[in-house]
């Protein structure tokens, strides 16, 4: 599934305005980020194509030993067997996501969403405000995971666990299938969360990015 198929533009629409309301109250920025998946994953191909491969060979020997209708003697075709079940593991792990996310860990997940949420932050200049109150709000989809990064300028006076509690609450929409919810919600909390802790609107203060939405396929 692609992030198109995720949302409509009317879903677009409402996140923008979500976060277009959040600014116009407070002195941040928000910036919300989706990804379709954080990392190309390959080793989950070489992996599932391993392990049919080796299922493919221990079929081989126990029909040669037990199932004498359908056992393989041509080492050839012993070969071929083999190759055909190891292309045939990497093909369904390569287009089948359920199947590649059994062969990647949740170690190596969770290091390749740190590290795009990182490269994300970077390369949309959420830290390029005056004030240093930019948040973005980053969704990597695949790996139903969550990140919420704010600049300096907030994170000295928001604690961590206000961060966890916004991640939860998205994490739990997105199981459930209410995935618009989930990031209306976190916008909304994100610009209440800002006013509490005295990031007023002041006059002199000037939209510093751009309101788009971040979208990766």
């Amino acid at each position: 599934m692609t992030l198109k198929n995720r949302f409509s533009n009317q879903d677009l629409e409402r996140i923008k305005a979500a976060v277009h309301e959040a600014e116009t109250k407070s002195s941040g920025e928000i910036v919300p980020v989706f990804v379709e998946r954080s990392g190309f994953y390959t080793i989950a191909n070489y992996r599932a194509g391993l392990v049919l491969a080796s299922l493919m060979f221990l079929f081989i020997i126990v029909a040669d030993r037990y199932l004498h209708s359908v056992a393989v003697q041509d080492p050839l075709l012993i070969m071929i067997l083999v190759a055909v079940g190891g292309i045939a593991g990497a093909a369904l792990s390569q287009f089948i996501l359920p199947v590649r996310k059994l062969f990647i860990s949740q170690a190596h997940m969770d290091q390749a969403t740190k590290t795009k949420a990182e490269n994300a932050f970077l390369e949309e200049e959420v830290f390029n405000t005056r004030h240093r109150t930019g948040i973005m709000i980053f969704i990597s989809f695949f790996e139903q995971e969550v990140i919420v990064m704010a600049d300096r300028g907030i994170s000295k006076v928001v604690e961590q666990k206000e961060w966890d509690n916004m991640v939860k609450a998205i994490i739990a929409k997105i199981k459930s299938g209410h995935v618009l919810d989930g990031i209306l919600d976190a916008v909304k909390r994100g610009g209440d969360l800002l006013l509490e802790k005295g990031f007023v609107k002041t006059k002199d203060d000037v939209n510093e990015l751009r309101n788009d939405l971040r979208i990766e396929n």
